[in-house]
């Protein structure tokens, strides 16, 4: 039989004459570097910060927009299981007569309620899962590039513009965030060129599951998952260094993982039957030519999920967003600052991929990986009936994140480099205090808190609001 590298192994090796190692085979894997031990007063002062920041975050999740249609519906759905007791069998909707299946979406509004019934409870839950994601997130990366600014990496991913204005308000994209994170860093950690052995093999398999049922009850991307989670498995079904039960307790991993969150779905498919119970979701999938076209948008958009791009959360067009500038002449200077280093990061990132010598060896796993998945976003949406809103591929902000991190990381130790990183964290975090003020009095739930209590009060959400009509739930 004739022996070569394999399609895989074309991949994520670079091509060459010399004799490249199978990532079929587990050699040896990328070690964790050692970070350098803290003291009790940094450990200290680290989580004051954390704490500073989580409440920042939170702030600024309640200062965000709700009374707009998306958002209160997804609000609607968990006050409905709060008041009423009825199980909720559908979360959010996804187009006309198009409802996700499953209870999680109205479970993560509802319960919060249950235990302390005031409007803003929701919004600590919410905010505590998605802070402990990103955390997770952060101390992974951290593992895997200790050469990098660990105080950029924290701060940067815990305040970076897609990630406030997109996990902290109530809306289903919000809650992708946390397992996005879950599946993005068990993964990687699957894969024998990208793991760095700092999550247990078993669980790796078990956050994928996990992560896999949780994503499926709050937004139809989900399904992107499901090529990356074939990779994985494949890879390791084919290993030959691993033995047979290995690969099977891996595989049990996984289910095992999936079946803890796919079990809020199982009701909706024994009450529903599978057709009904799927909420129509296949009527979502359709052939879309027209996305044919938007290959480059679809490219600066995913990049853009980890750069600092504000001008989509202050308005929907040019003259809104030029009304808030006039409205808030203070914070202009920081916007315009911030924005302009936020297209610096674009560039980088586009152009940092075709960056041949970096310090880090498993460099050229990252840039294959993230140019595979933006490849996977593309195709997929020529079966879509939605346009590609930078929205609908949220799901893979980690992995993007991760990227960024990887592409500036031959700079991070220049001072210039974090100087201008120093200046971005900072014009960033003031800009969007700037923004909290603004939306406080017009968009958040302050403007009439008075209705959401009545609505908890009264165990009646329909003071608050109406569910979609031909809505299951």
């Amino acid at each position: 039989m004739k022996t070569g590298p394999n399609l895989l192994e074309q991949d994520f090796y670079p091509n060459d004459n010399k004799n490249v190692p199978s990532p079929l085979k587990f050699t040896s894997p990328l070690k964790p570097s050692v970070i350098p031990k803290t003291s009790h007063q940094e450990i200290f002062l680290f989580s004051i910060l954390l704490v500073l920041v989580f409440l920042f975050r939170l702030a600024f999740g309640l200062c965000s927009e709700i009374w707009f249609i998306d958002q209160q519906q997804i609000y609607l759905i968990g006050l409905k299981y709060y008041t009423t007791g009825l199980w909720p069998y559908f979360g959010p909707d996804v187009a006309v007569n198009i409802q996700l299946p499953g209870a999680l979406q109205g479970l993560v509004v509802g319960l919060p309620l249950r235990i302390w019934p005031i409007p803003e409870s929701p919004y600590i839950f919410l905010n505590f899962l998605s802070f402990s994601g990103l955390c997770f997130l952060a101390w992974y990366i951290c593992s895997r590039l200790p050469q990098f600014p660990r105080w950029i990496i924290w701060i940067w991913l815990l305040t970076a513009p897609w990630v406030l204005n997109w996990s902290t308000n109530i809306d289903n994209d919000s809650y992708v965030l946390f397992g996005s994170c879950l599946f993005f860093v068990g993964f990687m950690e699957t894969l024998p060129t990208l793991t760095i052995n700092l999550v247990p093999f078993w669980l790796a398999n078990y956050l994928m599951g996990f992560a896999l049922g949780w994503n499926a009850q709050f937004h139809l991307s989900y399904i992107l998952l499901f090529p990356l989670i074939l990779v994985s498995l494949v890879w390791k079904a084919v290993s030959r260094g691993v033995s047979l039960q290995e690969k099977l307790w891996s595989l049990f991993a996984f289910l095992a993982g999936a079946l803890t969150t796919y079990s809020l779905i199982i009701p909706t498919w024994i009450q529903y039957g599978f057709i009904k119970g799927s909420g129509n979701t296949t009527q979502a999938i359709t052939f879309n030519p027209e996305n044919f076209l938007s290959f480059f948008r679809v490219l600066l958009r995913y990049l853009a999920l980890g750069c600092c791009e504000l001008p989509r959360f202050i308005g929907a067009n040019t003259l809104s967003r030029l009304n808030f500038l006039k409205e808030n002449l203070w914070v202009a200077p920081f916007g315009i600052i911030a924005s302009l280093l936020g297209l610096f990061q674009l560039v980088a990132l586009l152009l940092g991929w075709f960056r041949k010598n970096h310090p880090q060896k498993d460099w050229h796993s990252i840039k294959i990986l993230i140019a595979l998945v933006f490849l996977l976003i593309y195709v997929s949406f020529l079966f879509a009936i939605k346009t590609p809103a930078a929205h609908t591929y949220y799901i893979t902000l980690p992995l993007v994140m991760i990227y960024g991190f990887y592409a500036l990381s031959p700079f991070a130790k220049k001072p210039w480099f974090t100087r201008l990183a120093g200046l971005l964290l900072i014009c960033n975090l003031v800009f969007h205090f700037g923004l909290a003020l603004h939306n406080l009095p017009v968009k958040s739930m302050y403007k009439n808190r008075d209705l959401f209590v009545k609505a908890i009060q009264n165990k009646n959400y329909q003071l608050l609001g109406d569910r979609r009509p031909n809505t299951q739930y």
